[in-house]
């Protein structure tokens, strides 16, 4: 046992006898002192607002941004122009910012990366009286531009828009863009080549059983008579759809079941005479203004019966509607046809990110659009924390111009105000987004919608739901401050009530 100790001994005396050589040796060659470290303390994760400290891209005030000959602030989106389908958001319909910027946006994107369609939620008849006058077409309809009633009668031009609200489109934003795509368009092909202005939504059913009549009566009077004959009963309720609705409701068990037959008669009618109709005269343009018209009153008259039934079933057949007149507007300019679309958060962001989708079974453009494109749809959504907004305080109301509150504690607007960057652009993709970020962002929070009408006094439950940003929108524009749109005017004539549109007040 003593030998085995002893051998031991030697054996740890000689190793460390040649560690202590090796280690003089090592420090003659090098020169490098030894350093003996503690284990460093983990850091804590980035907080989400360090993280969007770090990862946004800062913006000046809009109009400095938008002054600035390298337009960094639209350069940013340049990945964005691979989608066929690019929507672009605002968070209420009457805020200046949104507004410019979703202008800005898609001039750079006609301009750079051949964007030939512009299509809001909007009414098509008025579109497309704007449409005609940017694109300089031909035949009869309308023709008219964002101007005030004056100016319109001066030149012997209908005014656009005049429903309520008003101001959403009747507004010097909306005005220089119609008036810059005007130009744009002078000396291009009118099919080939010009970009057209469209409407996607559906609360012109009166209006649009006149304009089919209307083209009827320069193709084929027997068929403008059969139409006119098919409407006559539905046009006493023009001024009143949401009436002819409830009365097909509490009607019903004593055989009303209003007039659906009738419309569909005339669509089938136009569709059967389509190549005849197209090759009258006007390169099918005016054709497709008519048969649009005519299928806004069939899917109008469906939605007026239906908003008595469930509240879901008439949002979804809005945005259906809105989603299948896109996609007949892309089928009619062509296979390389690509549009922007211009409509609220809540129409664009894709539903199925949001209360709406979670609870309520509710679709939207957004959502169809991913359905449809996949990566070829994107959405780029307009937030803002604080500022004025140009609203109603009821529907059918006079505009006010009214101070916005400082967006709610665990929302996404207040998150990004305590940033301290007051505007920012920042891509939501993944690959595109800083992975802690994105993941941070992806925590369930509250997000503002403002419609046509704001109530203050209901801030929570008017104008928020829950939302996961990343998954309803690719990218967002934040301004921490913003102002109203340059309304034209602020005095609203009586108009027929449209219970729908006011959820969340007026999207």
């Amino acid at each position: 046992m003593h030998k085995f100790r002893d051998r031991m001994s030697s054996i740890t005396d000689s190793a460390a006898a040649h560690l202590h050589l090796d280690g003089v040796e090592s420090l003659s060659r090098s020169h490098t002192p030894i350093h003996f470290s503690r284990q460093s303390t983990p850091q804590p994760p980035a907080s989400p607002i360090e993280l969007l400290r770090s990862h946004v891209h800062p913006f000046p005030a809009l109009p400095l941004a938008l002054a600035d000959p390298k337009k960094d602030i639209l350069r940013y989106f340049d990945s964005f122009s691979s989608a066929k389908v690019l929507l672009i958001g605002d968070s209420s319909h009457g805020t200046s910012e949104f507004y410019a910027f979703r202008a800005a946006l898609t001039r750079y994107m006609i301009e750079h990366h051949g964007y030939n369609i512009v299509a809001c939620e909007a009414d098509w008849p008025d579109s497309e009286s704007i449409d005609r006058y940017v694109r300089r077409r031909p035949g009869p309809g309308p023709r008219a531009t964002i101007e005030s009633e004056a100016e319109a009668r001066r030149a012997g031009r209908e005014p656009s828009f005049m429903r309520f609200p008003r101001w959403m489109w009747r507004n010097k934003e909306t005005h220089d863009f119609v008036e810059w795509l005007r130009c744009w368009n002078k000396g291009k092909d009118m099919k080939k080549e010009a970009i057209g202005f469209y409407g996607l939504d559906l609360y012109s059913m009166g209006s649009s059983m006149r304009a089919v009549i209307a083209y009827l009566e320069e193709v084929d009077k027997d068929m403008a008579d059969i139409a006119r004959r098919c409407y006559s009963r539905l046009l006493e309720w023009s001024e009143d759809p949401h009436e002819y609705g409830l009365e097909t409701l509490v009607s019903s068990g004593k055989g009303f079941k209003g007039y659906e037959d009738d419309v569909v008669e005339v669509l089938k009618n136009m569709l059967r005479k389509r190549l005849e109709y197209e090759r009258v005269k006007w390169d099918g343009e005016e054709f497709h203004g008519g048969e649009q018209n005519a299928r806004l009153v069939k899917d109008a008259e469906h939605y007026y019966k239906a908003m008595y039934y469930a509240r879901d079933e008439s949002w979804n057949l809005r945005d259906t509607h809105m989603f299948q007149t896109l996609q007949r507007i892309l089928d009619h300019r062509g296979s390389h046809s690509k549009a922007i679309v211009w409509a609220h958060n809540s129409h664009i962001g894709d539903a199925r990110a949001t209360s709406m989708g979670w609870s309520a079974d509710e679709i939207n453009v957004g959502q169809l659009c991913k359905e449809a494109y996949g990566k070829k749809a994107l959405a780029i959504g307009c937030l803002g924390y604080t500022g004025k907004v140009a609203a109603a305080k009821r529907w059918d109301g006079d505009m006010s111009v009214m101070h916005v509150k400082p967006a709610l504690p665990n929302s996404y607007e207040r998150l990004m105000h305590d940033t301290g960057i007051r505007n920012f652009v920042l891509d939501l993709r993944t690959k595109h987004c800083d992975k802690a970020l994105r993941e941070a962002l992806l925590e369930k929070r509250l997000e503002r919608f403002i419609g046509v009408i704001y109530a203050p006094t209901t801030e929570r439950q008017s104008h928020y739901s829950f939302a996961v940003l990343p998954e309803q929108l690719d990218g967002i524009v934040y301004f921490d401050e913003t102002q109203e749109v340059g309304a034209l005017e602020v005095h609203q004539p009586p108009g027929p009530l449209e219970f729908d549109e006011t959820w969340p007040f007026g999207l």
